[in-house]
């Protein structure tokens, strides 16, 4: 069975194919408006049987149709009083000294907010109950509305979901349902609202996509990958859209982490630079987690990987702003039209210049070389597009290049430094770990910016979040709030619902082919001193243990502990599969030597270009140089070193 790792990123769709022990990269423009025709253009160019073929995918469906609001219409019901929930919200505004804020319109139109009976209390106890009248009444609601979709979220229903179930099963089959205590069986019901509703806005776009994907690829296992960074199975995929928001970067996590567990280097910053954002996050041996994550303005309270992402890409357009400075970013040119240098525009059009069509003009990307040759890049245009920008700050037009990239890096810098700085985090006891088709032309300026001495491009950087599918496990991440003191709570009650949570992970598991005796599971509490509002998330061990740990982390986190109690808010069970074992194929032994020497901007000699596939174990290489490769391309700037490890890795040094 032959593997194959799908990432459809803004601008390029990678692929990474696992078959024989050997892998094979390929990368094709994306399309936005159906996916899938990219993902069946490389699996034909790459001439796949496709009987014998298994595919794991990180979709951009969920996201990009949340970014540009363009969900399906979705009604949401709640109990009677409650329709504005989702509407306030935390009553905070975006821009707190802003008199004249923009205005934003709610999740969900007021005529599509319905109330109905079904309440409990805090205990559980029956306050008013849902009647067939109710039922009646939103069924005439709904014939009504004509929604695509409906979100229902009850008070309490995490701890009793009667009702919501009872609701679920009068709407017509036709209509997509998401239930609150399926999706986030979590107390705030602000966050486990949206939360709900965010998965049935997106939810039948994915189910619809991956539909046309698997008719279209009938005979092929397809899985796909989860925000929390594990994988499931497509035909389930639909149902838990929410869990996809971030799926593909969280791929490109796996991948990193999978590479420093190779090299032994278990702290890792890591940049994900693509044709459209870059993804920054932090692996401190594991990936993390939060459940405080935002997206489009919006929380979203299910475990995702703990990442910051900015609009600054390959793609990013350069532009002068009203006061004549220079911008970069956030808006793309995406797959289509592209960079200027993509030569995808019309005849004598001028397009707009992009961080692309910079690093060509300044030598940092070879023109003929461009996807192992696969695409040639039209140096003329680039220039052509990066010239007004030039010619209204008086600069040249290498000049004007090395400025966008000057403030395209300083954009990373700054993503950077808040998962590092920001944090009390010192990034020079981190090693900078870039990756993307773009990454490996930023990464020494980067790790300048931040004072860091190391830093690593990984084998198959250019396609390494379809590399993380490959070596990403089928998971589940499961949570039920249970809030009580935990000095007031014995093990056995904790363990009695660690074995509830783990059950329904292991169910859903099984039904994706996965043996219990492969199957890792961790059991965490969501812990805070009595009164607070936030929590901290601790590995458990038992109640005296969790205590300790909790107070260790806040005094870590904030500076101080406190004499107070300590509650317990969530419990959390993880499971996850044992990772597909996917071994690097050997490197080559036999030295090759430079390909050629090309002129850089800003450096006197010329500059060696070595092929990525050409080098070997141990190879030393000072920059400045170019290592190109067919995914991607690494610029090694003046003062830094790098040296090929055992599994193809450049690791770099600053010297």
């Amino acid at each position: 069975m032959a593997l194959l790792g799908i990432d459809t990123g803004g601008t390029f769709t990678d692929f990474i194919l696992f078959r024989e022990g050997k892998l094979i990269t390929h990368k094709v423009l994306s399309t936005p408006k159906a996916p899938e025709q990219a993902i069946l253009r490389g699996i034909e160019e790459l001439q796949l049987d496709t009987a014998e073929l298994s595919i794991v995918h990180g979709s951009t469906v969920a996201t990009n149709a949340l970014l540009e609001g363009k969900g399906v219409t979705t009604a949401y019901i709640t109990n009677f009083g409650l329709g504005d929930v989702l509407s306030i919200g935390r009553q905070t505004r975006r821009e707190l000294y802003n008199l004249q804020p923009e205005k934003h319109s709610p999740p969900v139109a007021k005529e599509y907010c319905l109330e109905t009976g079904g309440r409990i209390s805090a205990t559980a106890e029956v306050i008013e109950p849902l009647t067939q009248a109710h039922l009646d009444k939103l069924a005439l609601q709904l014939k009504k509305l004509s929604p695509v979709a409906v979100a229902i979220n009850l008070l309490f229903s995490y701890l009793d979901d009667d009702a919501e179930k009872r609701i679920a099963n009068s709407i017509p089959d036709s209509i997509f349902v998401s239930r609150s205590s399926e999706v986030l069986a979590e107390y705030k019901e602000y966050e486990r609202g949206i939360a709900t509703w965010l998965n049935s806005y997106v939810g039948p776009l994915v189910q619809d996509y991956l539909k046309r994907l698997q008719n279209a690829l009938p005979e092929v296992a397809i899985s796909v990958m989860q925000s929390a960074g594990g994988t499931i199975a497509a035909e389930l995929a639909g149902q838990q859209a929410v869990h996809m928001l971030l799926s593909g970067p969280a791929g490109g996590l796996a991948a990193a982490r999978y590479m420093g567990d190779i090299t032994s280097q278990q702290r890792l910053l890591t940049f994900d630079m693509g044709g459209t954002s870059t993804d920054v996050a932090m692996i401190d041996g594991d990936l993390q987690l939060s459940s405080e994550s935002k997206i489009a303005g919006y929380p979203v309270a299910i475990p995702m990987v703990d990442m910051h992402t900015i609009g600054a890409g390959g793609g990013s357009i350069a532009s002068i702003d009203a006061g004549g400075l220079l911008q970069v970013g956030p808006e793309s040119a995406g797959a289509d039209p592209g960079p200027a240098c993509y030569g995808k525009g019309g005849i004598g059009e001028i397009m707009a210049a992009t961080v692309t069509d910079a690093n060509l003009v300044l030598g940092r990307l070879r023109a003929d070389a461009f996807l192992g040759g696969g695409m040639t890049l039209d140096l003329a245009a680039a220039k052509q597009a990066i010239k007004p920008i030039a010619d209204k700050l008086k600069l040249s037009i290498e000049d004007a290049a090395a400025g966008i990239i000057s403030i395209a890096n300083e954009h990373m810098a700054h993503a950077l430094r808040v998962m590092s700085v920001q944090r009390g985090i010192n990034p020079v006891e981190l090693s900078l770990v870039s990756f993307g088709g773009a990454g490996g032309l930023h990464v020494c300026a980067l790790a300048d910016a931040l004072t860091m001495r190391q830093a690593m491009v990984p084998r198959y950087a250019g396609v390494l979040s379809a590399l993380g599918m490959l070596v990403a496990p089928r998971a589940r991440q499961l949570s039920q709030t249970f809030t009580h003191l935990l000095n007031e709570l014995t093990t056995e009650e904790i363990e009695h619902h660690f074995s509830r949570l783990y059950q329904q992970g292991l169910s859903a598991l099984k039904e994706e082919g996965v043996a219990e005796k492969d199957i890792i599971s961790e059991y965490s509490l969501d812990c805070r001193y009595l009164g607070q509002s936030y929590f901290l998330n601790v590995k458990w061990q038992n109640i005296e243990t969790a205590i300790r740990e909790f107070q260790l982390l806040h005094a870590k986190r904030y500076g101080h502990d406190l004499e107070l109690d300590v509650e317990l808010v969530n419990i959390r069970v993880s499971l996850k599969s044992k990772a597909s074992e996917i071994k690097l194929p050997a490197m080559n032994q036999e030295i090759e030597g430079t390909l050629a020497y090309t002129t850089l901007y800003g450096i006197e000699e010329d500059a060696p270009i070595y092929h990525r596939d050409e080098l070997t174990c141990g190879q030393k290489i000072i920059g400045p140089a170019l290592i190109i490769e067919t995914v991607s391309t690494t610029y090694l700037a003046p003062g830094w070193s790098c040296e090929v490890d055992k599994s193809a890795c450049l690791l770099l040094n600053k010297f």
